[in-house]
């Protein structure tokens, strides 16, 4: 019976968690203290504030127990992909990480040599060794040897997990009688020098926003020169918190490639006309 009965609260926190998951993703500009929602759900959210700053002085523990300050990954000229999640959750944050892995094992670039994943346990109970067990399952996912260096579990006492998560307006609630937390889920791009770059919501992120989010962030300084074409034909909206063609770019474009093309058709056909003459004589 004790079985069956976690078992139901268990799936009722999950369900509860993809609740709150979609609605971040849906309607993220819209206020989460909303009296139509379920008390589990209210005070709930996620918003991060574009350009604001992490703060850097907060001291957590790595995987490996050492202390570390969460602006010990800024100024290296490395953008961050930073995650809140917490270990002991049974689903909704496990899929945020494998989204994580997912997406980045679609980029030519390297964690640890363009830029660093840090995942934030905002549950302070949890320990390095609980932080290490989820790094070693992250790099088995990616499979990529030599990344190790990129990769960054951290927990912490409340006090920096305050301190951090609202700076990135993630709010989240515990539930006693469960155990578990309710909290939206998403991910943040954060500039070399730690401010919010980019923002994407859910479980599932997409490669090509992701390798936008961070060449963006990093201010041209990795990607390709195809990148920052694709920069300049998609801009990021953050109602939605995805990049989208940008139809007006697009449309300016191909007219300058237009006159271009028509400037280009006339000098050909002077210079022939010019040559036509010498040609007769």
């Amino acid at each position: 019976m004790h079985t069956l009965r976690t078992i139901v609260v268990t799936l009722g926190m999950l369900l509860l968690g993809g609740a709150v998951a979609l609605h971040a993703q849906a309607a993220p500009s819209v206020g989460q203290n909303s009296t139509t929602l379920p008390p589990a759900l209210q005070n709930v959210g996620f918003e991060p504030a574009l350009n604001a700053p992490m703060p850097g002085d907060l001291s957590f523990k790595d995987e490996n127990g050492q202390s570390v300050k969460l602006g010990d990954y800024f100024g290296h000229g490395k953008p961050v992909l930073l995650a809140f999640v917490y270990y002991g959750c049974p689903m909704l944050c496990s899929q945020v990480e494998q989204g994580v892995v997912g997406a980045l094992k679609m980029l030519s670039f390297n964690p640890g040599r363009d830029y660093d994943v840090v995942f934030l346990s905002f549950d302070p109970r949890e320990s390095p060794d609980m932080a290490a067990q989820k790094k070693q399952s992250a790099l088995g996912h990616f499979q990529r040897p030599g990344t190790e260096s990129g990769w960054h579990f951290l927990t912490g006492s409340q006090e920096a997990i305050d301190g951090a998560t609202k700076a990135a307006n993630f709010r989240f609630k515990f539930d006693a009688k469960s155990n578990l937390f309710s909290h939206a889920s998403g991910i943040m791009i954060l500039t070399p020098d730690g401010r919010i770059s980019r923002y994407f919501y859910g479980v599932e992120y997409p490669s090509r926003d992701v390798r936008l989010g961070l060449v963006d962030a990093s201010a041209g300084k990795i990607g390709t020169p195809i990148d920052h074409v694709l920069l300049f034909c998609y801009h990021y909206d953050p109602s939605s918190a995805t990049y989208s063609a940008s139809i007006l770019t697009i449309i300016r474009a191909a007219g300058v490639l237009t006159v271009l093309g028509i400037v280009l058709g006339i000098l050909v056909f002077r210079r022939r006309d010019l040559a036509a003459p010498q040609g007769a004589h």
